[in-house]
């Protein structure tokens, strides 16, 4: 049951829009959950994982478990300057020197989500030792046009431990294939799970599957902590929205280009992929004439480490989607990638059995 071009950019919309930096997951596990409601099971934790149960597990075969996490790299509310500016720490880690100038959603007391701007000093009132030097990202404010402490609480609605979240629409450019938008890291890879399971819809499988948008990736992993606990499967594929190196890298360096197809990714800091599970999947892609890069990365870190070390040990691979300027406002990918990652995830469940797992 695959969905049409118009749903996948309408799901992939969505998520991206969504409003849900760690810990507010909210919005985003509400958006997959509807999606998800016409084929699959759901249920939520405390922590805003969202679990998708495919309909035709049995519940006595190994489990083959999907994870992409839902939140974003976004802001808390730290306190009210006297002049009505918010403080505020990050979310995550976010490029240094792309916060000053860009607007943000700061959600106030009564839920609502008031426009701000992070303040960027003018030149003008620069000293000399302060140009040309990259703001501190601890010194930073968040604008939102009060005039006073007051005004930002009473009128405005601020308070401390509220969200704030890039402001930024998404849009296609369907002539030449570019998705925009903020937070494809990672709600492209929720998009890719949630398509997945629902291409699986009906179909005869070798093992149970068990999908999770998980919480809190960006803040140390924390959600899929509890969720691979709850599922306990055999195998894991861990999807990503993960970082483009090809506007930056030599040619020959260049592992994880737009348009090229899903990156899977050998090690990070945080893990080594299972080589095993590795070699079948990209076998598995030639074979079948799947578009495929590889990488091997010396920083960054996903959910599939703590996957791969969780009970005995389970084999756990990583599908990257290609995304240029990830933990910044605006993120640029391609619907030809998400495609050719659902295709891929799709090929190696099917072809999954508890003795390709046992082999692992």
């Amino acid at each position: 049951m695959k969905s049409s071009r118009e749903e996948s950019l309408a799901l992939i919309r969505e998520l991206s829009e969504a409003k849900a930096p760690s810990g507010f997951e909210d919005e985003s596990i509400a958006a997959a959950a509807r999606f998800a409601s016409g084929f699959a099971r759901t249920r939520e934790d405390s922590l805003r994982n969202l679990y998708i149960d495919r309909r035709g597990n049995r519940k006595d075969r190994p489990v083959l478990m999907l994870d992409a996490h839902g939140d974003e790299v976004g802001f808390m509310i730290h306190s009210i300057k006297p002049n009505g500016t918010l403080r505020f720490l990050t979310l995550g880690r976010f490029t240094p020197g792309t916060l000053p100038g860009a607007k943000v959603w700061v959600r106030n007391a009564w839920g609502q989500y008031v426009p701000g701007v992070i303040a960027a000093k003018p030149p003008h009132f620069m000293t000399e030792a302060e140009k040309g030097k990259q703001a501190d990202i601890s010194q930073l404010v968040i604008d939102i046009g009060a005039t006073s402490d007051m005004e930002a609480r009473e009128t405005f609605g601020m308070r401390m431990g509220e969200p704030a979240v890039p402001a930024v629409e998404f849009s296609f450019d369907d002539e030449r294939d570019v998705l925009m938008g903020k937070a494809f890291d990672c709600r492209i890879g929720c998009a890719a799970l949630l398509e997945t399971i629902k291409r699986l819809d009906g179909e005869d499988l070798a093992v149970d599957v068990a999908g999770v948008i998980s919480s809190q990736e960006e803040v140390g992993e924390r959600g899929v902590k509890v969720a691979v606990n709850q599922i306990q499967p055999r195998a894991a594929i861990c999807f990503e929205g993960c970082p483009a190196d090809d506007t930056f890298m030599e040619p020959y360096e260049i592992q994880t280009a737009l348009k090229k197809g899903p990156m899977l990714r050998y090690m990070d800091q945080s893990m080594i992929a299972s080589p095993r599970f590795m070699r079948d999947t990209a076998e598995l892609a030639r074979r079948l004439g799947l578009k495929l890069q590889t990488s091997v990365r010396s920083g960054g870190g996903n959910n599939g480490a703590v996957i791969s070390l969780s009970g005995q040990g389970v084999p756990t691979i990583v599908i990257g989607i290609p995304v240029r300027y990830i933990h910044s406002h605006y993120g640029i990918a391609s619907l030809q990638d998400f495609e050719s990652a659902v295709e891929l995830a799709v090929a190696v469940v099917r072809e999954m059995t508890p003795e390709k797992i046992a082999g692992f």
